[in-house]
C-alpha cells in the first residue's frame, strides 16, 4: 500500500531496515490510532530505553501520522474497522500477517477487541515466538442474544491465540477465569491494575490560579461547585442518569455546575434526548473532545463516572492524581480503581437516586472532598504510577522471552515478574 509523503509514511521507511539482533523487536497492535494516546504514551519511548525495539500497526489517521512523530518510532498503516466487517476483516487480517512477516517480531502485543482478535490470528500464522494480549475491557458482559455470543466467542479466541494475556485490571481477570476465556496462570495483572498507568505529575493537585484559569477557560464562575465528567457521552457510560441526578441536584444547589468533557457518539440514539436536556441547560458547559484534559481537572470540584462497564477507567485514575474525590459504578474495573469511602464513593450502575446522593454530599462537604481526594492521591502515587507499570511489562517481556516459543507458561507460573499476578 502506497503512502503519501506523512511522518507516518518517513517513520515506515525505517520499518524495513534490519534491527539489531541484540534488540528483541515488539509489535503493538490496535484498532484505531486514538487509542495509541491512552494504551501506549510514554510507554514506547521506555521499552525502548530498556533495550527493545517497538513497531506499531494500526488504521491510518492524522493521530497515527502525530503519533509516529512524536514517538519516533516505525508505524504501518493498515484499515482496520472496529465493527464486524467480513469482507474488510479478511483483507487486514492478510496485511497484518504480511507485514508481520516483514517484520519478524519477537513480541506481538495486540489491544482493544477487534485488534486482539486480528493481532492474534496474524501473530499466530505469521509464527510470532511470543503473543501478549491485553484485556482492556469485555463488551460481551453488558450485550444480549447473538450478540454477547460474538463478542465472546472472539475473546476466547484472543485469549486462546495468546501465550500471555495480560488483564486491566483484577475484577477483569476475574470475569476472564470464571467466564473460561482463559485459564488462572495464562492471565496476569501488573501492579495494582490499569494499561498504561497514570502521569503522577502531569495530572497534580492544582494550585488556586490554575484552578481559576480552567474555569475561565469553561465559562464557569469562581465561586461555583462544579460536578465534572470525561469521557464519550453515551448510555454505557451513564450519560442518562447524570442528567437525571443533574435536574435534581441543579435545584437543589444553586451554585452547582456541570462540566462535560468528551465527545457524543451519533450512532448513540438511545441518548440523544438526555445530551439534547443538557445542552439547553445554561449550567451545563460542554468542552467536547479535548485532548490535554489535564488541564480541566482543576476546575472540577467531584468527578462523576456513572458507567455501566468498564476494564479499568483511566478517568478515575486521573481523577484521583488530581486529588478529586470520585462518584462511580460498582461494576468490574471501577471497583478496582475507586476504593468505596476511602477515595470515592461507589453506586449501584443505572442509579440516579443514588449517583444524585453522593454527588450531593461531596458539594456540601468540602472536608469530605478534601480528605477523599488526598487519600487518592496517595493511593496512585503507590500504586499506578505509569513507571512502574511500565516496568511490570517490560519485565513479562522478558520473562515470556526466555521461557521459549516452545514451552509451557503453567510450568512457571513461579517466575512471574515482581507486582505481577
Amino acid at each position: 500500500m502506497r503512502h503519501t509523503a506523512t511522518p507516518a509514511r518517513a517513520a515506515q521507511r525505517r520499518a524495513d531496515r534490519v534491527t539489531e539482533p541484540a534488540r528483541a523487536t515488539v509489535v503493538h497492535v490496535t484498532t484505531v490510532p486514538l487509542s495509541l494516546v491512552t494504551h501506549l504514551s510514554g510507554q514506547i519511548g521506555f521499552v525502548q530505553r530498556r533495550g527493545f525495539a517497538v513497531h506499531v500497526i494500526t488504521s491510518p489517521g492524522p493521530e497515527l501520522d502525530t503519533f509516529a512523530e512524536g514517538e519516533r518510532i516505525p508505524v504501518h498503516a493498515i484499515p482496520m474497522a472496529r465493527a464486524i466487517t467480513p469482507l474488510r476483516d479478511v483483507l487486514a487480517l492478510w496485511r497484518l500477517w504480511r507485514t508481520l512477516r516483514r517484520i519478524r517480531p519477537d513480541i506481538v502485543h495486540s489491544h482493544t477487541p477487534k485488534g486482539g482478535l486480528l493481532g492474534m490470528i496474524a501473530a499466530t500464522l505469521a509464527g510470532t515466538p511470543v503473543r501478549v494480549y491485553h484485556l482492556r475491557g469485555l463488551p460481551f458482559v453488558t450485550a444480549k442474544g447473538g450478540r454477547r455470543r460474538l463478542l465472546r466467542l472472539s475473546e476466547l479466541a484472543s485469549c486462546s491465540l495468546a501465550h500471555r494475556v495480560l488483564a486491566v485490571s483484577h475484577s477483569m481477570r476475574s470475569i476472564a477465569v470464571e467466564e473460561g476465556l482463559c485459564p488462572a496462570d495464562k492471565v496476569k495483572v501488573v501492579l495494582g491494575g490499569s494499561g498504561n498507568g497514570v502521569d503522577t505529575e502531569r495530572f497534580r493537585p492544582a494550585a488556586d490560579d490554575a484552578r481559576q484559569a480552567a474555569r475561565a477557560e469553561c465559562g464557569i464562575p469562581a465561586e461555583a461547585l462544579v460536578i465534572g465528567f470525561v469521557g464519550r457521552l453515551t448510555r454505557e457510560k451513564g450519560i442518562r442518569e447524570l442528567e437525571r441526578a443533574w435536574r435534581a441536584l441543579r435545584r437543589a444547589e444553586p451554585r452547582a455546575r456541570l462540566l462535560l468533557v468528551g465527545w457524543v457518539e451519533a450512532e448513540d440514539a438511545e441518548s440523544r434526548d438526555a445530551v439534547a436536556a443538557l445542552r439547553a441547560d445554561p449550567r451545563v458547559h460542554f468542552t467536547g473532545p479535548v485532548a490535554d484534559t489535564a488541564r480541566l481537572y482543576p476546575a472540577m470540584d467531584v468527578v462523576a463516572l456513572p458507567t455501566y462497564r468498564e476494564g479499568f477507567p483511566n478517568v478515575a485514575l486521573e481523577a484521583a492524581a488530581a486529588a478529586l474525590p470520585i462518584v462511580a459504578t460498582s461494576v468490574p474495573g471501577c471497583v478496582d480503581a475507586v476504593q468505596d469511602g476511602v477515595t470515592g464513593v461507589l453506586v449501584s450502575p443505572q442509579d440516579a437516586a443514588g449517583l444524585e446522593r453522593a454527588l450531593r454530599r461531596y458539594l456540601a462537604e468540602p472536608a469530605l472532598r478534601a480528605r477523599h481526594g488526598e487519600a487518592g492521591r496517595r493511593r496512585v502515587v503507590a500504586q499506578f504510577r505509569r513507571e512502574a507499570i511500565w516496568e511490570g511489562i517490560v519485565a513479562e517481556y522478558r520473562a515470556l522471552l526466555s521461557i521459549g516459543p516452545g514451552a509451557s507458561l503453567s510450568a512457571r507460573a513461579d517466575d512471574a515478574p515482581a507486582g505481577s499476578r
